[in-house]
């Protein structure tokens, strides 16, 4: 028999779903448990960062912890991911996702275990290496939780599915891993949960964000032709370093004049390659940007004026061609279930203290997890606090802000960072890992619900 109310099936079922998760939350005995082995891993894998898609080591460590824990571990799932299958009966795929991948940053923190690692990097530079996004927090808290997981079966019912995820840092490891065949050869996920450790928030903290999460992203390189030369005699030359800087200049003023105020935009030249020498004017220059949107047709008139103004600022100068512009990588935005974030909102409130789960709007940075939520998995993605309370109340007072991720000075509050992220994914995962399948998908769509 059809329930004659859709609104009201709906919402008994989150709110049945929401207390048996709010019945289920990780107790501090189970945290302390874990916390030593997380805390201990935390500290090795900060000192022994690993650049994108090259994330062998940390890879082969995270999945060797899965394997004890009596979870089926696949490696090499798209180039270094890890897939750990947990089963426990019927009920609820869920998947669980951290990333792999460190920064090619040179720590500037100071901490005792700070990374001092060099590496050549795909182009055969010599780079420093450097979690500096706070993915070691996440791997640490993922094998907490893991293990409390597997050792409290009777709280939950279901299957785990957790994704050590390569290459997030190049927004490439998630499409590899779906290309490799993620929901072909492992079971598909009802619904998808991950986390990322920010500054913007003190550590034990958490923040939720319905609908839109954060933005697109598109990664673009830029090569400007010249005419090469003698430093002294720029008359004879066709300078690609002038051209780059009036180039960089111009770009600025598509957020500024040409995308309406208050839309969402980031142009960024996070590099310039050009020259050799003082005194030589070289052939070229490379640019390399990152754009950030939120909206599809903003982010089309943001590609399109980049491509505009760099070919006009090329032609002004007489370059000899037109500039090479590569699209390189990209991104959608994280798009969050507003059922699941409505959903998952108590028991993270029961975790963490009713005071420590905040809702707030989209953030800047993006994520290559979207790939996922394209193939049809819902999913939630939440903040998790990472600076020190005491910091982050002194510089809020003062007006300033704290080292954001990808900061040679990006260091996250461990213990309570850490205690907090293991409480809030134990928390979630109980959650939706309650009823059965189809109970979940329905909760998510908001069907009638059939007896």
């Amino acid at each position: 028999m059809k329930s004659a109310n859709l609104i009201l099936a709906g919402a008994l079922l989150l709110s049945v779903h929401g207390f048996a998760g709010a019945q289920t939350a990780a107790t501090n005995q189970e945290v302390d448990a874990v916390y030593p082995d997380a805390q201990a891993l935390y500290l090795d894998l900060h000192r022994s960062p690993e650049l994108s898609s090259h994330e062998t080591h940390t890879a082969a460590n995270l999945a060797a912890r899965f394997k004890s824990l009596g979870y089926e571990v696949t490696e090499h799932v798209g180039g270094t991911g890890i897939v750990a299958i947990l089963r426990n009966g019927p009920g609820p795929t869920i998947m669980l996702r951290t990333e792999l991948d460190a920064l090619p940053v040179e720590e500037k923190t100071g901490l005792a275990y700070a990374s001092k690692v060099r590496v050549k990097n795909d182009a055969g530079q010599d780079v420093p290496v450097m979690h500096a996004c706070g993915h070691d927090l996440h791997m640490a808290a993922i094998v907490g939780t893991a293990a409390i997981m597997a050792h409290s079966k009777n709280t939950w019912h279901g299957t785990l599915v957790l994704i050590g995820q390569p290459a997030e840092e190049t927004i490439s490891g998630a499409r590899a891993m779906l290309e490799d065949g993620f929901l072909t050869r492992f079971p598909k996920p009802d619904a998808g949960v991950a986390l990322h450790v920010e500054n913007s928030l003190p550590a034990g903290m958490a923040a939720l964000t319905p609908g839109t999460y954060n933005t697109n992203a598109d990664s673009l390189r830029i090569t400007i032709y010249g005419k090469g030369g003698h430093g002294s005699a720029p008359h004879t030359t066709i300078d690609p370093i002038v051209i780059s800087a009036r180039t960089i200049l111009a770009l600025q003023t598509i957020a500024s004049r040409e995308v309406m105020p208050g839309e969402m935009i980031v142009v960024t030249v996070g590099y310039i390659h050009a020259g050799t020498k003082n005194n030589i004017i070289p052939d070229t220059a490379e640019l390399g940007l990152t754009v950030r949107t939120n909206k599809p047709d903003i982010r089309r008139q943001a590609l399109a004026a980049i491509a505009r103004i760099t070919k006009a600022e090329a032609e002004a100068a007489g370059a000899p061609k037109e500039p090479l512009i590569e699209h390189i990588e990209a991104a959608d935005s994280v798009y969050n279930e507003p059922a699941l974030e409505q959903r998952l909102k108590v028991p993270l409130e029961v975790a963490l203290g009713k005071e420590n789960v905040v809702t707030r709007g989209p953030i800047t940075p993006s994520e290559d997890y979207s790939y996922f939520i394209e193939q049809g998995i819902p999913s939630l993605y939440f903040t998790l606090g990472g600076a020190d309370p005491q910091k982050f109340a002194r510089a809020k007072a003062a007006g300033e802000l704290l080292p954001s991720n990808h900061s040679p000075l990006f260091a996250p509050d461990l213990e309570p960072a850490l205690r907090a992220g293991i409480a809030s994914e134990v928390a979630v995962l109980r959650n939706l890992l309650q009823g059965s399948s189809e109970q979940l998908r329905q909760a998510i769509s908001g069907k009638t619900v059939t007896n």
